[in-house]
């Protein structure tokens, strides 16, 4: 699918998420009022945040979806790094508010009243986050958007905390004991902080342009598998994400005596690799370096070289460590 429709894809899925988001704050504020349960208000204080944040995320989504311009030569990507960034802080003042007014009502106690109604709502309302969370998740990875991603994982926390208050529930509806609704609600309310806390995490980490170990060991090993034996070497892979977009920088060792139009061949099939992989969010850019005889020839497993110096030794098997160094491998 082209970029330019998978944005427009993902702009709609985000707008519905938004209205989805406002249905479900409906029902669960309902079902507050009609319960007087502060367990099930938590959940419901929690998506005001998953609608503010819905907000935010859509409007990430269609910025993030700009192309490039001259002030802008990367791209607009980052603003999903700043919008995951928020929603996680937000998702964190949601839990510590939600503590906060439990510990109020555990010293102050309330009463609760239709707890049965309470319950069914709060498992339906879950049941629809985690379906929507898990669609988002998935769609996110495909398209390396880190904002639909973390609001997919926070329709997860919120069904997942919605499965929790329902256990909790369920036990002071079949004892009574109604300091119990405080005590599930601030276990909750401590896991949705820590939510909030690993997103943030993961969007400074963006900023910084932290090494995503696990998508470059990906990159590695589909290059491996579809190595070249003109490719004889390759280092100094770098990459850094630009929203949904990714930039890929390394240093590729080819013969000597390869002319620039055979080269830049070799970078071709390099591309279509990595965007066969990775999808076409890929902007690469290769460094070409000339192989050195007769080091080079050690490692070189290009069987038709007329001009080997030094007869071949053994293939340098490419991995996280030695390729992300910046020097020429040997033996």
């Amino acid at each position: 699918m082209p970029t330019h429709t998978k944005a427009v894809s993902s702009t709609r899925i985000m707008a519905l998420m938004l209205g989805l988001a406002l249905v479900l704050l409906s029902v669960k504020f309902g079902a507050y009022f009609l319960t007087n349960s502060n367990a099930i208000l938590t959940d419901a204080l929690e998506s005001i945040i998953n609608f503010v944040t819905g907000g935010v995320a859509l409007y990430s989504v269609y910025l993030a979806a700009k192309p490039k311009d001259l002030d802008h030569p990367y791209g607009h990507g980052k603003i999903e790094l700043i919008s995951s960034g928020l929603e996680g802080a937000l998702i964190s003042l949601a839990g510590i508010a939600i503590m906060v007014k439990s510990v109020y009502n555990l010293l102050y106690p309330q009463p609760i009243q239709k707890m049965d109604l309470g319950i069914l709502l709060t498992l339906v309302t879950g049941a629809v986050n985690y379906a929507a969370g898990r669609y988002l998740v998935s769609r996110g990875t495909q398209e390396h958007s880190l904002t639909i991603i973390a609001n997919g994982k926070h329709l997860l926390s919120d069904a997942y905390s919605s499965l929790g208050l329902v256990i909790g529930l369920g036990c002071i509806y079949f004892t009574n004991i109604l300091w119990l609704d405080s005590v599930v609600a601030i276990i909750f309310g401590s896991f949705i902080t820590y939510t909030g806390y690993g997103i943030v995490r993961h969007s400074i980490s963006g900023v910084m342009d932290e090494a995503d170990l696990q998508l470059m060991d990906r990159i590695i090993t589909v290059l491996n598998q579809r190595r070249r034996e003109n490719w004889i070497d390759l280092h100094n892979l770098r990459v850094i994400k630009y929203g949904s977009q990714l930039h890929i920088d390394c240093h590729l060792t080819l013969p000597w005596y390869f002319n620039l139009q055979e080269s830049h061949k070799e970078v071709e099939i390099l591309q279509e690799i990595i965007t066969q992989e990775m999808g076409d969010v890929v902007e690469l850019f290769v460094h070409l370096d000339p192989c050195l005889p007769p080091a080079s020839c050690r490692l070189c497993t290009k069987s038709d070289c007329r001009l080997r110096e030094h007869e071949f030794v053994g293939r340098v098997e490419w991995t996280l460590d030695n390729v992300s160094e910046n020097q020429k491998h040997s033996l």
